[in-house]
């Protein structure tokens, strides 16, 4: 007898293991799982198959048109972009969100993107967009929205007519190098098992590029049509993520919404805002230190200039953190006085090196006031997939950027706990194991 219940507990422990879903949804827990794009998780897969380093890099490659893109969203910009058919393919857009969207709920993988005010959507008969669209002829919930509703006032790219009634058609463009047309329109949005009735999005019918995100993207930034704002006085104006590593091929990290649950203790720095860029979340960077050397610095490199958009920001769609030139020359100057060289360019990474288990590296420390984020080892250095050779993995901005801006990007934000807090201007920052 007691080796058969043996043998019973062991078929019934293996079967209760091959039963649990990796990718599964949580009902008890509130949080939205927030899951790298190219992980097991994710209905994406990258373009083809490449170790974990090949992908950042590939990922990283488009940060320029992702920096031009943030410098160009300078306030009442209304320009109109031409709209024309494409195949699309995924290259911008590092994390995404599981949410529901009409009535019944139509699953949607969003991209994640705190620089963005906008929520928007592929629809069906969309022209160039990916095979998952939303069914707006399913929801019993969904409605077009006209010109004359003040919602239409708030997106970019605005066609409306001077008189009479027509529904609110928009062009925006997205990465540097993409554009879409949309219709707006509202719809229940799900999130876990918040509801929120009459959320306004954009209902895409055409694309042109190869950066719209294939399931659409949750804008989380300042504006009167983000999330935090539609979501009003469920969530506070209060929002927190902690990004998992690209290599978190099963796990993924949370979005926190609403100040409940959010972490008590945490080292908060003033959040600023631009009225040149008012979307985007601005921190005061004071310093960063090499090991235990505090970099000598320019001033201007650091200087927050509300009216120009100068300074630095923090960004969920950057994967890799970008320094003006003159700020990034002298970290890597002094960089390069802490490990032996040879040194090699890889990619983007221009400070490559031989990678020796001897070999004690300096850690790097973004001071921003307030608070010091001391960057763990794996958000410092890029190893290469056969281990020989590992790179500083900070860049300098790309030279088509017209604004001198340092964007603290997801790599380097990965573990850690994220925390905005807009209805009190402070953003907070802390170690968290995200996977």
């Amino acid at each position: 007898m007691d080796f058969t219940a043996t043998l019973l507990f062991f078929a019934l422990f293996i079967s209760s293991i091959q039963a649990v879903d990796p990718c599964g949804s949580r009902p008890q827990n509130k949080d939205l799982s927030v899951i790298p794009i190219y992980g097991k998780c994710s209905p994406f897969k990258p373009p083809k198959p490449e170790s974990w380093v090949d992908t950042v890099i590939n990922m990283a490659s488009k940060d320029p048109a992702r920096l031009k893109y943030l410098s160009s969203l300078v306030a009442q910009k209304t320009t109109a972009v031409p709209i024309a058919s494409g195949q699309q393919v995924l290259s911008i857009g590092n994390y995404v969100v599981k949410v529901k969207l009409g009535t019944p709920g139509q699953v949607m993988f969003m991209v994640l993107d705190t620089s963005n005010n906008v929520a928007w959507v592929p629809c069906s008969g969309c022209t160039g967009c990916s095979a998952t669209t939303f069914l707006p002829s399913a929801s019993s919930s969904y409605g077009s929205l006209d010109c004359s509703l003040p919602q239409c006032n708030q997106v970019h790219g605005l066609s409306c007519p001077a008189t009479g009634a027509a529904a609110c058609f928009f062009n925006q463009s997205y990465g540097g190098d993409s554009s879409f047309s949309a219709n707006l329109a509202q719809d229940s949005l799900t999130l876990t098992n918040d509801v929120i009735p009459n959320f306004a999005f954009g209902c895409i019918n055409s694309i042109s590029g190869n950066s719209i995100p294939p399931q659409g993207l949750l804008g989380m930034g300042r504006g009167p049509m983000s999330l935090l704002s539609q979501s009003g006085s469920l969530y506070k104006s209060v929002f927190s993520y902690c990004l998992p590593s690209f290599k978190s091929n099963y796990f993924s990290g949370s979005l926190k919404l609403g100040p409940t649950g959010q972490p008590k203790n945490i080292r908060t720095t003033p959040l600023l805002k631009s009225p040149h860029r008012p979307s985007l979340y601005y921190v005061n960077l004071t310093g960063v230190s090499v090991g235990r050397v505090r970099v000598p610095i320019p001033p201007e490199c650091l200087a927050f200039n509300p009216n120009t958009g100068a300074g630095t920001i923090i960004d969920s769609g950057t994967v890799v953190t970008r320094f003006v030139q003159p700020l990034y020359e002298a970290i890597r100057n002094e960089f390069v006085k802490h490990v032996k060289g040879p040194f090699s360019t890889i990619g983007l990474f221009d400070t490559c090196f031989e990678a020796k288990a001897e070999v004690e590296l300096p850690s790097l420390t973004l001071h921003i006031e307030g608070l010091s984020m001391k960057l763990p080892m794996e958000n410092t250095f890029l190893h290469t997939s056969a281990g020989s050779h590992a790179c500083l993995a900070i860049a300098p901005a790309p030279n088509n950027v017209n604004a001198a801006m340092n964007v603290i990007a997801n790599l380097q934000q990965q573990n850690h706990r994220i925390l905005f807090d807009v209805a009190n201007s402070r953003l907070g920052i802390a170690r968290e194991a995200c996977n």
